[in-house]
């Protein structure tokens, strides 16, 4: 597997030179294609198309896509990109989740969506890092990404922080259309793109936003999927 873009220097994971932000060898170790449910992204061994939870309560979104794992290394490489400016990732982050698309030859969407942060936590950041990735992903697939179309009503507390049992009413309502807007939804077909699906709660509300204005089909797009807490990840 070879370096992806940026310019020559040292590999955000084993330090070691790295054409790109990451090296040829960490990409091949740590970039592991993984059998996922085409529904939440879940690792699915055994070749079964859809988890147990998927068949039995389907989320309102399609499909979901995702690279890689949210455990360690890109754990800490999501965390430097998401909360300390660590844009100089955004590439190889992109180049990760484009390869994912295409190896998971998920329907085309028309739109793409970055997940949107409230108006003050996106202040205090000073970028979304969803939109990072979408614009970034958009370019290369050769879809439309809009920044503006989703909004996020009001802040929430992070989804790990609570109980599961509160996670879904955390973030109800939460999303809505810009309203000047929505009747650009009818009909469409859209990705939603994040850089991390938890719970898939927040994706989930995302989704009957869009499609209680009109999509047709909502697909998610995300860098890394939260795996089970039986293989070591935090609980999904």
């Amino acid at each position: 597997m070879t370096a992806w873009p940026g310019l020559g220097g040292s590999c955000a994971i084993c330090r070691g030179w790295a054409r790109g932000r990451l090296c040829g060898d960490c990409l091949a170790r740590f970039a592991v294609i993984r059998a996922r449910c085409r529904r939440c992204a879940i690792e699915l061994p055994g070749g079964a198309p859809e988890c147990g939870d998927c068949l039995r309560r389907p989320p309102p979104f399609e499909r979901a896509v995702a690279a890689v794992d949210y455990l360690p290394p890109w754990r800490e490489l999501i965390a430097q990109f998401k909360f300390h400016a660590g844009l100089e990732l955004a590439p190889v982050f992109a180049e990760l989740l484009v390869q994912a698309v295409r190896r998971a030859e998920a329907p085309a969407p028309e739109l793409l969506l970055p997940a949107p942060l409230a108006t003050a936590r996106l202040r205090e950041r000073g970028y979304n890092q969803a939109w990072e990735l979408a614009r970034r992903v958009g370019r290369q697939l050769g879809l439309h990404a809009d920044a503006s179309l989703l909004l996020r009503l009001r802040d929430t507390p992070h989804q790990l922080a609570l109980p599961l049992a509160q996670r879904a009413a955390n973030v109800r309502d939460a999303f809505a259309p810009e309203p000047r807007r929505r009747g650009e939804l009818a009909g469409r077909r859209i990705a939603l793109v994040d850089d991390v699906l938890t719970t898939g709660e927040t994706a989930a509300a995302m989704a009957r936003a869009l499609l209680q204005a009109g999509a047709a089909q909502v697909q998610v797009w995300v860098l890394a999927r939260t795996p089970r807490p039986d293989i070591g990840g935090p609980d999904a």
